[in-house]
């Protein structure tokens, strides 16, 4: 039924190009604007709420005062028909607005969980949806794809601490404060509403479990300095196991640590020793260092000490192996003939004598007068011939003569001969 039917039955009218609209006249009854003519200035609003209350009234049956309140008017019956009619478009429009309150949007990155009688039947993508109205369906619309973060051991500035999440015990009996956050997905939405009465705090728990056991199984040391980034991949692993035994529809993405730090009550202390270690680190590398160069050297001079030992024993035993040799074979020579194997003996003697000396004393058998031969002075007095003779090659006889008469000198020296001289020994040979 159209809107301007009913409102034909109930007496009103909301065309603004009808005639009356404004008039002094309605139904043959004078009106509020009398005077005016039809069309002209706006319509009596009081006028009309009179209307339409008495209108109100004769459709519901209420019963006018006896003392004439209706305008000295006569109570009319209520129309059956209009009642019905009423009724009904009352009765549509409430089921259309009913029908129209189970429509949802879903948005991009979002998915709507539709629940029939409180239990989860479906889910819907994103875009517009329908479900039956309340109170047989209702709706929840879930974000997916947002990336949420729990913080532990803070909130909100890592100044904000909370000291009852943030301090644990390492593994040598140390206690350590960390904050971190942790940022996770949602990978099954209904889990997440269904398995978890408290999101987030189911979350936070998780991660305070799995960081407690993971920092408890290390030391104080690798956790504040060189297993950072170790801790958190293990603490992110160990809360997915944990998530997912749990049914609880969550992806962590990431795990950051904000601070791992001692507990600020010994601060100052701890401080004092990390500064005595890096002390002894220092004086460790330079022990090392020191070390490093000296070690070599030392094993490089003992090498070479051990090579010089070894080649000189070489040589001792060659030597004297020759030498050994040698002298079998002059002793068998000896054996054959004595005299010649003396005095080719004593020449091989002196010639290595005189090849390492440069003066030579010479003593005479007529006299007790020992000559003196001034070597070094002859092969001097030579090389500087030599050099001259080739400077001047007109006067090489003159500077030789000279050199010759004034190097060679005749020592004469007054002592008894020596009974160890060669004569000496061939008489005795002799005899």
């Amino acid at each position: 039924m159209r809107v301007s039917s009913i409102f034909k039955r109930l007496g009103l009218k909301a065309n603004l190009n009808d005639p009356r609209w404004g008039s002094d006249q309605q139904d043959g009854k004078p009106q509020a604007n009398e005077g005016k003519k039809p069309g002209e200035g706006p319509p009596d609003m009081e006028q009309l709420w009179r209307d339409f209350n008495q209108r109100l009234n004769s459709m519901f049956g209420q019963k006018n005062r006896p003392d004439g309140g209706n305008g000295g008017v006569p109570p009319s019956r209520p129309d059956a028909g209009g009642l019905r009619a009423t009724a009904g478009a009352v009765a549509v429009v409430a089921a259309l607005i009913w029908l129209a309150s189970g429509s949802f949007i879903v948005q991009e990155g979002q998915t709507g969980v539709v629940y029939t009688f409180g239990k989860i039947s479906h889910t819907t993508g994103a875009g517009f949806n329908w479900r039956w109205p309340y109170p047989f369906q209702s709706d929840e619309v879930v974000k997916v794809s947002q990336m949420r973060v729990v913080e532990i051991g803070y909130r909100g500035n890592i100044k904000n601490k909370q000291a009852r999440e943030s301090l644990m015990l390492t593994d040598d009996e140390n206690i350590i404060d960390i904050q971190f956050a942790v940022q996770f997905k949602l990978k099954d939405p209904v889990a997440w509403l269904l398995n978890n009465r408290d999101e987030e705090d189911t979350v936070r728990q998780v991660a305070e479990t799995s960081i407690r056991e993971i920092v408890g199984k290390n030391k104080m040391d690798f956790v504040l300095y060189e297993g950072r980034d170790k801790v958190a991949l293990e603490t992110q692993q160990l809360m997915q196991q944990i998530l997912d035994r749990y049914a609880s529809g969550v992806l962590i993405s990431n795990v950051t640590l904000q601070a791992v730090q001692p507990p600020e009550q010994v601060q100052v202390a701890f401080d004092d020793a990390v500064r005595a270690g890096q002390d002894r680190e220092r004086q460790k590398n330079e022990g090392q260092a020191y070390a490093n160069d000296v070690i070599p050297k030392a094993h490089g001079t003992a090498s070479r000490l051990l090579q010089e030992a070894e080649g000189y024993r070489s040589m001792v035993v060659e030597n004297a192996t020759g030498n050994a040799a040698r002298f079998k074979q002059v002793l068998a020579e000896y054996q054959k003939a004595p005299a010649v194997t003396r005095d080719r003996m004593y020449l091989d003697t002196m010639q290595q004598i005189y090849s390492s000396t440069s003066k030579v004393m010479v003593d005479a058998k007529s006299g007790s007068n020992l000559l003196y031969l001034p070597l070094d002075k002859l092969i001097a007095q030579a090389a500087a011939t030599d050099a001259a003779a080739s400077a001047s090659a007109a006067k090489p006889a003159a500077i030789s003569s000279a050199g010759s008469s004034e190097t060679m000198q005749t020592v004469e020296v007054n002592r008894p001969r020596d009974p160890r001289s060669r004569e000496a020994l061939r008489d005795r040979e002799s005899r």
